[in-house]
């Protein structure tokens, strides 16, 4: 009996952080489909009395929400996959390699993953300007990818350490090089360990805000979150709350979409480094 309890407990202790943690998105979901007169009523409703999609009209119409989605896209896409191609190799070689002095190394890389991107605003606005990078996507591109290089390599390094090393034996003596044992043989075997580091750096690149609003200006170049916090209203004192929710709702989406397709090997890649460190 005591265990059957504590299944229930358990099960309704789940149930109550899944809902807190998904209420503010069916809030946004709910209130991108009311009419404006449901977002203001007192007290407040919390199913829309009507459904609408004179919102999502109105986003469409009014901006082009189409390349804003596509600019996201491309940045957080390349940016991720420039992390992976550069940070693969690199964990490879701190977890297998007898590097002089690795243990500082990783240290470094272990701090440069937890130091604030934002203290570096400044550098990395000088280096955009001096490269005249602004208005480009290689002023995204690159900063992205070197905000979630260290992480990556943190990640991959963990899942590297827990293959065996009569992988690479076996390898070389079938005739591998170094760089055909790490590419044809390990690299395969890391797909979780890839597949949740890119996810995690698409997702960085895509909610990026601050990075994005100071090095692309033109509006077509301009990412979904930039273009989800101009949306303004009819006059000063209108805020769009229903505009605001449908571009939230959209910008949403595809990292839902995303994690839900990959969501097992997004969990084993989580916890397979968790052992070695």
């Amino acid at each position: 009996m005591e265990i059957n309890a504590w299944r229930w407990w358990r099960r309704i202790g789940i149930l109550a952080v899944a809902l807190f943690c998904l209420a503010p998105l069916a809030w946004q979901v709910l209130t991108s489909f009311k009419t404006n007169a449901d977002i203001a009523a007192l007290p407040l409703r919390y199913w829309p009395s009507q459904w609408t999609l004179e919102h999502y009209r109105q986003l469409f119409q009014r901006r082009p929400m189409l390349t804003y989605l596509g600019n996201s896209f491309l940045v957080a896409a390349l940016s991720a996959l420039l992390s992976l191609a550069l940070g693969a190799p690199a964990a490879y070689s701190l977890s297998r390699e007898a590097l002089p002095r690795r243990s500082l190394w990783i240290n470094l890389i272990v701090l440069t993953a937890l130091f604030p991107y934002m203290f570096i605003f400044l550098g990395l606005l000088e280096w955009v300007r001096a490269w005249g990078l602004g208005n480009t996507y290689l002023a995204l591109i690159v900063p992205y990818t070197a905000i979630n290089l260290p992480l990556t390599i943190l990640v991959l390094r963990g899942f590297f350490q827990q293959l065996p090393p009569d992988l690479e034996d076996a390898g070389r003596m079938d005739g591998y090089s170094p760089w055909g044992v790490f590419v044809k043989i390990l690299l395969p075997l890391t797909l979780p360990a890839l597949t949740t580091t890119g996810i995690l750096a698409f997702i960085f690149a895509w909610n990026e805000y601050l990075l994005a609003l100071s090095f692309m200006s033109r509006e077509t170049l301009k990412t979904i979150p930039v273009a989800t916090a101009a949306i303004a209203g009819s006059s000063l004192f209108e805020i769009p709350y229903g505009p605001m929710a449908a571009a939230t709702v959209l910008g949403s989406f595809p990292l839902m979409v995303l994690t839900l397709i990959f969501q097992r090997r997004l969990v084993r890649g989580l916890t397979a480094g968790a052992v070695k460190g």
